[in-house]
């Protein structure tokens, strides 16, 4: 028998357990950077210097953190589950913490590119200790400026399609830590087969329009996410 395909959507409320600054939340970085200068293509190309420095910041945090019980208890799913994880977020927590099999919707933090075709595999480098931030003057193969692997407002998401088919192809869907707020992700739900269960974790009230019944945790990652493994290992 086939072992069940658990597909998790994390969001912004899972990093932050591990002390990554949000954008959304009360303090976040939209209250310190207006999104339209250092979070889409059209700010990135009025004032590159300002958008790369925001991003070597973001990156010396990352490297100060560590996965939260959140992460590990995803990944340690892989013991008796199939598991694909669908991530809005530019981190690499997931992958510190044990998960084989990341779709990240939004870029990687980790990773640099072209700014000419910034979606070409062969212009993507990996970043870190002793070469981990970005300069003006740095160059990809193809010539152009080294940018953020970073998937801005105003440009496509070439995952969006690997993503849907992930959830399409669901046995669970888990929703942990996003407000369903960011499209194309938010759409990413109404993908999921009619029979498939679908559970919510987040510690506030959550307005979604789903057509699909759900089941909401109301807790933060880590606690709903034990909750979760607790109630997913009691079923057959």
């Amino acid at each position: 028998m086939s072992r069940k395909h658990i597909v998790i959507l994390s969001g912004a409320g899972m990093s932050a357990e591990s002390g990554i600054s949000t954008f959304r939340d009360s303090g976040g970085l939209w209250e310190q950077y207006r999104v339209e200068d250092v979070a889409s293509i059209d700010g990135y190309e009025r004032n590159p210097q300002l958008v790369i420095d925001f991003y070597n910041e973001r990156r010396r945090q990352l490297l100060e953190v560590k996965p939260c019980r959140g992460h590990e208890l995803v990944a340690d799913l892989e013991r008796d589950f199939r598991v694909t994880v669908v991530t809005q977020n530019v981190d690499d927590l997931h992958e510190r913490a044990g998960s084989t099999h990341v779709i990240h919707l939004h870029g990687e933090l980790l990773k640099a590119t072209s700014t000419l075709a910034p979606n070409d595999p062969s212009q993507v480098v990996s970043l870190g200790p002793g070469h981990l931030d970005i300069h003006l003057g740095d160059r990809a193969a193809d010539g152009s400026q080294l940018r953020p692997f970073i998937v801005w407002f105003g440009e496509a998401v070439p995952e969006i399609e690997r993503a849907a088919a992930a959830v399409m192809s669901a046995d669970v869907l888990v929703v942990i830590g996003t407000s369903l707020n960011v499209y194309p992700a938010a759409g990413l739900v109404g993908y999921a087969n009619p029979s498939c269960p679908i559970y919510l974790i987040d510690p506030k009230p959550v307005r979604w329009n789903a057509a699909h019944a759900f089941t909401h945790i109301c807790k933060g990652a880590s606690e709903g996410m034990a909750e979760l493994v607790a109630t997913l290992r009691q079923q057959p």
